[in-house]
């Protein structure tokens, strides 16, 4: 291998034929059927290479981090940037007017005129950044964030964008970044997953927006719940045993592994074998840990208004920006938290004002509030928080009071992890149509994160079908002014 992130050697596969009693054997003549089921399905998936018995151990970066993790606030749906972030004033004097060039030649759908911001914006922070007046609790944490206005896009179909934004390809299927920042540099915890993600939308791409795709399974983001339910039922699924207590099932696992290691000694040395005696050790100390995190009952009555779970508006979300701080301080890598509901949530194709201003309301002050927190905590500064949609919304009105899809230029945020706050970054043109300066594809978005993290975009690869694969596919350039 010529960097430690190509793996280009085949998976080796375990020989039963080593010993004349293979753990099939046994487990089908105890009469286990069911043990032998699972044992087969865990020693014939994609095994560790065979330089490590622990893949998702902690790995050395390709160069200083300023971050250490992730944690993705995804706006499901595509919230309008000349409305939140991305002030226009030459939209608001030229509302109900024709747009003065043309638009781009592939739309979503048809829009009209030009159609000004409904919401006020307010400066804020030390240099007067505005914010709209939808986002007030946010606009108190501007001197912390680094505003991305030129991103863009390839594509105007939820579908299509969203899997752009979390895997880097709008057309096949791919790893999503989360998978990436795991396999690039392991977990910090051996006792829960490296990559999680909280209500995630079953929609527009689904699982294989937090799918490990050809990487091994091992980098597979962990949902909590979904979308379209309360974050009161975002845990881990079978997570506890009621039926039997923790020593029981310690005395299980420790007959278990006599018998895998006395099997060991007679087959040889097998890495992938000893790979799968630690998957039962982690799926063991997870059970314990990971009820300890989802329970945030020991949080102060102080934390617990900070994220807004005071409020039944805010309550949901709080409690999903929460769990991302409790992840966060137990070191897993990506933590992922979506906004969204069984529609998708920031789609205002009409009735902007209404559903923007209920969005806002649900989302604002669990962000700020854990941003605050982080930032208390002493955990912001090596912490990159992500912020943003799968594309913003244009500034031509569709129907009366609605925005459509855009891709071709809106807003971002990041916060933390080494940017460089109360900054500004890019710019669309005056009415918010196009990025044109300092533009900002989402494969720069994505060489950027990777970059505070230690990462070298161009040598995390992977080796499939052939070709060395990367998040960034053949492009992506490191945004380095945004670079604290």
């Amino acid at each position: 291998m010529c960097d430690r992130h190509v793996r280009e050697q085949p998976v080796p596969q375990l020989d039963h034929t080593v010993s004349s009693i293979s753990r099939r054997h046994m487990l089908r003549s105890t009469a286990i059927g069911f043990g032998a089921m699972a044992a087969n399905i865990l020693l014939t998936e994609a095994s560790v290479s065979a330089t490590t018995t622990n893949p998702l151990a902690d790995r050395p970066t390709h160069f200083s981090p300023s971050a250490k993790r992730v944690i993705f606030l995804f706006m499901k749906g595509g919230p309008s940037h000349v409305d939140t972030f991305d002030q226009k004033l030459q939209l608001d004097r030229d509302d109900g007017q024709e747009l003065p060039f043309a638009k781009p030649r592939v739309q979503f759908a048809p829009t009209g005129k030009l159609l000004k911001s409904p919401w006020k914006f307010h400066p804020a922070g030390q240099l007067g950044i505005p914010v709209s007046e939808l986002f007030p609790h946010v606009a108190g944490c501007v001197d912390d964030i680094c505003f991305l206005h030129s991103v863009h896009g390839t594509n105007a179909a939820h579908g299509g964008a969203s899997l752009k934004l979390h895997t880097g390809s709008d057309r096949f299927v791919r790893p999503s970044m989360g998978s990436w920042v795991l396999y690039g540099l392991g977990s910090e915890n051996d006792n829960l997953p490296g990559f999680i993600t909280i209500c995630p939308t079953l929609a527009h791409g689904g699982v294989k927006n937090w799918s490990s795709a050809f990487l091994p399974a091992y980098y597979q983001g962990t949902p909590l719940g979904v979308a379209s339910q309360p974050s009161t039922n975002a845990k881990l699924k079978y997570a506890e045993n009621s039926n039997v207590s923790p020593a029981h099932q310690r005395s299980q696992l420790d007959l278990l592994q006599l018998i895998n290691r006395q099997h060991q000694e007679m087959a040889g040395d097998h890495p992938e074998l000893e790979a799968r005696l630690q998957s039962f050790e982690l799926a063991f100390r997870m059970q314990m840990e990971m009820p300890r995190v989802e329970d945030i009952s020991d949080e102060t009555v102080a934390t617990r208004k900070l994220y807004g779970l005071d409020d039944e508006v805010t309550a949901d979300f709080g409690r999903q920006c929460l769990l991302a701080r409790r992840f966060a301080e137990r070191g897993v890598r990506f933590i992922q938290v979506t906004h969204s509901d069984t529609q998708v949530q920031w789609d205002q194709h009409s009735d902007l004002m209404r559903g923007h201003t209920k969005n806002a309301l649900e989302v604002d002050r669990p962000i700020a509030g854990l941003l605050r927190d982080l930032k208390q905590r002493g955990l912001l500064d090596d912490t990159l928080v992500l912020w943003g949609g799968e594309f913003g919304r244009t500034p031509t009105a569709q129907g009366q009071d609605g925005r459509d899809h855009n891709p071709e230029g809106f807003t971002m945020w990041m916060a933390g992890g080494g940017v460089r706050a109360g900054f500004r970054y890019g710019a669309t043109d005056e009415y918010g149509y196009y990025a044109v300066e300092d533009k900002m594809h989402i494969h720069d978005v994505h060489a950027t994160m990777l970059h505070l993290l230690g990462l070298d975009h161009l040598r995390l690869t992977y080796r499939y079908a052939g070709r060395d694969f990367r998040l960034t596919d053949i492009a992506g350039t490191v945004a380095t002014r945004i670079v604290s």
